[in-house]
């Protein structure tokens, strides 16, 4: 009997030790429901949120099943969701959450326009207006306390496809809810806004001004920097690595099989390299199972990036192995892990970045076949722990979400816990 006790305590140790690897739910929702709407019963009323005029195609009513979360970052007391207009019927493209206010035990708490409903309104007959957005999919807190956004400026209707606006990079600081400054992405750089659905911030925090951003473009299959010092951004573009892989163009998630051919999508920085004095670079095409990398000194080299010659620049750094495909990845300082937002196999996975790149190499830190569907957003906070966004994004568009059913979760860890027990933990 005592044997018996001692080894089911010793199963729930056990337990209780593979439990603490998996990551945290936060939150979780049926569908996505806003506070305060202005003129408009959070989906329940038939006000529209413009008035109607002659030339409106669709009607911008807030449509709850529309609202498909992107992205998540957390920052001090706030998480950022946002939620790209790829429907119509989204009320805010930004939102927050202050966790302050969040009553004890609510896990699907309403969202809250940011930084007001009025910046993240469509204008009738959806006139341009760079003062207001229109379309942001992932959002990136930078080390001086500021958001980094892409506004897309596009609307992906599927009946309805337009461009209302140039493209913006969007800097706002947080401890002010200030806007530090927008810049206009120019035509010369791209013609349309839809590919950038990420950003990564480059910067000390003793050097705030001297802050670089890349944006991974999925669709035009290239790398835009932009200098914050400059104010200018400039391209790398017409590289092999950037292009999506054929052999890993096919997807089985949640029962949805398809074919995608998204380009490169994220970019992480990782550490320095002091034979080069610059911080390694890693990034990948959506649909690939291939890392690649560079340096920061050579994407902020805008003769470079002019010159078009990259030979020797961007390098292979090895393959993860089948189903592996990611959308956005994070390196973690403390740990020199670089994690992966796995789409293909329902994961986050972690790689080591001291041992070499390859399958074996590799491990899974959190696996879900019924919640962790389709992890579209991955970022760490200024505390560095990692947050996760699942949206079941293959579900909403070939098939139908189960509206009483939860599709949307955020997720936490921390990267030392996360990798406690794998491959990945020295």
């Amino acid at each position: 009997m005592i044997l018996y006790i001692l080894c089911e305590c010793l199963l729930l140790v056990a337990l209780s030790r593979v439990q603490a690897t998996e990551f945290e739910k936060v939150f979780e929702w049926k569908q996505i429901s806003y506070a305060d709407l202005p003129n408009e019963r959070n989906g329940k009323g038939s006000a529209v949120l413009f008035p109607r005029v002659q030339g409106d195609v669709e009607n911008e009513s807030f449509q709850p099943y529309n609202n498909i979360p992107m992205g998540a970052t957390h920052y001090k007391d706030r998480l950022f969701i946002t939620i790209p207009r790829r429907r119509p019927g989204v009320p805010a493209t930004l939102n927050v959450i202050d966790l302050r206010k969040v009553a004890p035990g609510d896990r699907s708490p309403p969202l809250t326009a940011y930084p007001t409903y009025p910046i993240n309104e469509l204008r009738p007959e959806y006139a341009p207006d760079l003062r207001r957005l229109v379309s942001v999919y992932r959002t990136k807190v930078d080390a001086c306390g500021r958001l980094w956004f892409v506004d897309t400026g596009m609307l992906e209707y599927p009946d309805n496809r337009r461009q209302v606006q140039r493209p913006q990079i969007w800097i706002v600081d947080l401890e002010r809810d200030h806007l530090v400054r927008r810049f206009t992405i120019p035509e010369s750089i791209v013609t349309e806004g839809v590919g950038m659905a990420s950003i990564t911030v480059d910067v000390e925090p003793d050097n705030c001004d001297g802050a670089f951003a890349y944006v991974p473009d999925l669709v035009a299959n290239a790398i835009y920097v932009y200098s914050m010092r400059e104010d200018e951004m400039w391209a790398f573009g017409n590289h092999s690595s950037f292009r999506h892989d054929p052999t890993r163009a096919e997807f089985n998630v949640a029962g949805q099989r398809f074919r995608w051919d998204d380009g490169v999508f994220s970019v992480a920085i990782g550490q320095r390299d002091p034979e080069v004095d610059s911080r390694l670079v890693y990034y990948h095409p959506m649909v690939s199972t291939t890392e690649f990398g560079t340096y920061t000194n050579v994407l902020q080299n805008k003769p470079v990036a002019l010159s078009g010659n990259y030979e020797g620049l961007f390098e292979a750094l090895g393959d993860r192995g089948a189903s592996t495909q990611s959308t956005m990845h994070h390196y973690d300082a403390k740990t020199g892990v670089l994690f992966y937002a796995e789409v293909n196999r329902n994961s986050i996975g972690c790689w080591n970045t001291n041992q070499v790149y390859g399958a074996d190499n590799h491990a899974v830190v959190h696996l879900d076949n019924r919640e962790l569907i389709y992890p579209s957003d991955l970022t760490s906070d200024q505390d560095g722990t990692l947050w996760v966004l699942t949206n079941n994004l293959p579900n909403w568009i070939y098939s139908r979400l189960n509206e009483s059913d939860f599709n949307f979760r955020v997720w936490r860890q921390d990267p030392a816990v996360a990798i406690r027990g794998t491959k990945c933990d020295n």
